[in-house]
């Protein structure tokens, strides 16, 4: 069952949050071992209160930017490996008033930096589908938690596709909201102004509306605030789209190669889309160009190096040559290059990006692609070693092709949908960028795709 489902379980009186939560964890014991999707194992009680959307319902947290008071926090990194939170993040306390017990967090790659879910600190998570295969990442271990049924939902977070890339690879939902939908804080305002969301992977659409319909709106003193809901998200997925003027692309702005399963299934998605009564045309927003990428550095880059500044001062001090991955490394000595102000001017050249998207969706209510371009990688593939500490930034290359961090430097909602499979089984997902405030109309289409093909029901063969 989805966590709606299982919540009416309990509201019905059908199931007692116990109940609920000793099946969850049988499941984690019986296939965390082989997948390896938890890092930290979190008690809470079941607790069902009525009224509550999900009460009674067990839940994983990713074990990145959202806190929990008590519990052991490291950001999937050796440096932080005795950090413990002495406080909860606004969504944590969100999650327990929506009825939510949390008994995991899952693991993810160190500080969320790479498309992967292989940390040093905790080992790799396997895919559910090929357990030598890559779940993506960095929100892979709450992906792979909820294609394997340990839970029907978790939290992710997404600062450049890390709900969506997973997302697609594992075989579930995944919605990455609007700019300020969801709080950062207390802790944080934002993060790299803005690109970064909080939500969740799913099972089911309605889950995902449910949640968001939970957690949504901005705290006291948040630097944005998404554009106010008209209705519940819940009832958005169960209401019919209306004809759409979707525009879709196949072929990356880099040139790379494309699957040709995922060119099969990119197309009988807008076979689909068609005779679902929607208007597909072949288009794509103005791509980012040698500016827009050059800035595409400086602010990733300037991330990077407020995580390291970030967590010098709450560690105390910086990190031991043996605390920190090649990769993190690398990446931490290239970003202390970044200026302010060339991190200054590449948000400004990225929102004038922002702006000319904006445009593109006077004309489009959406934009299809495929989420990624390549079947997943064999573990090991992305990960940096020590004589070659970027080469996970060159392999992402073979899959990351479809633009996704349009969302984030937009702020615009978007959502990786399991709209079918490659010639091995494995899923494949498609994406859709929606304009700014625009999740009303992604759920509503994603509800529509979900009655029309079905994938609540196919389960990972690897699994028992």
């Amino acid at each position: 069952m989805d966590a709606l489902g299982q919540a009416e379980l309990v509201h019905k009186g059908l199931a007692s949050p116990q109940e609920l939560l000793d099946a969850a964890r049988e499941r984690i014991r019986d296939l965390d071992p082989m997948l390896h999707c938890i890092v930290e194992p979190v008690d809470r009680p079941a607790e069902g209160e009525p009224g509550r959307p999900f009460g009674g319902v067990p839940f994983l947290v990713k074990d990145l930017a959202v806190e929990i008071a008590g519990t052991r926090f490291t950001e999937g990194s050796r440096w932080l490996r005795t950090n413990v939170s002495t406080q909860d993040q606004e969504l944590s306390l969100r999650h327990r008033r929506a009825g939510l017990v949390v008994i995991g967090k899952t693991n993810t790659s160190e500080f969320g930096l790479s498309p992967h879910c292989e940390p040093t600190l905790h080992g790799p998570t396997r895919n559910p589908w090929n357990l030598g295969r890559s779940t993506s990442g960095s929100s892979g271990g709450s992906a792979a938690a909820v294609a394997a049924g340990m839970v029907p939902m978790a939290h992710g977070n997404d600062l450049g596709g890390s709900l969506r890339y997973p997302a697609a690879w594992c075989g579930v939902f995944g919605l990455k909201p609007t700019r300020g939908r969801v709080p950062l804080g207390p802790e944080y305002g934002d993060v790299a102004s803005g690109f970064a969301v909080e939500h969740a992977l799913t099972r089911s659409v309605r889950d995902s509306a449910a949640l968001l319909d939970a957690t949504a709106g901005a705290s006291l003193g948040d630097p944005y605030a998404a554009p106010p809901q008209n209705r519940s998200f819940l009832a958005e997925s169960e209401t019919p789209p209306g004809t759409l003027r979707i525009a879709a692309t196949v072929a990356p702005n880099g040139g790379q190669q494309v699957h040709p399963d995922y060119v099969r299934v990119f197309e009988e998605t807008v076979d689909l889309l068609s005779d679902l009564g929607h208007e597909v045309r072949e288009a794509h927003p103005e791509p980012l160009g040698r500016a827009g990428h050059r800035a595409i550095r400086a602010v990733y880059g300037g991330a990077a190096a407020w995580i390291e500044e970030y967590w010098t001062r709450r560690m105390g001090g910086g990190p031991q040559p043996e605390d920190i991955e090649p990769y993190t490394a690398a990446v931490f000595d290239r970003s202390r290059a970044i200026t302010a102000g060339q991190y200054l001017a590449g948000l400004e050249e990225l929102q004038r990006f922002s702006r000319r998207t904006a445009g593109f969706f006077e004309d489009f209510d959406l934009w299809l692609t495929p989420t990624v371009g390549w079947p997943p990688l064999p573990l090991g593939t992305l990960n940096g070693t020590e004589e070659e500490p970027l080469r996970g930034e060159r392999e992402a290359g073979r899959f990351l092709m479809f633009d996704g961090e349009y969302a984030n430097i937009t702020g615009n909602p978007a959502m990786s949908v399991p709209l079918g499979a490659d010639a091995e089984g494995l899923p494949v997902g498609m994406h859709f960028l929606g304009s700014f405030g625009g999740e009303a109309l992604l759920f509503r289409l994603a509800g529509q795709l979900e009655r029309a093909r079905p994938w609540a029901g196919r389960r990972p063969a690897a699994l028992p």
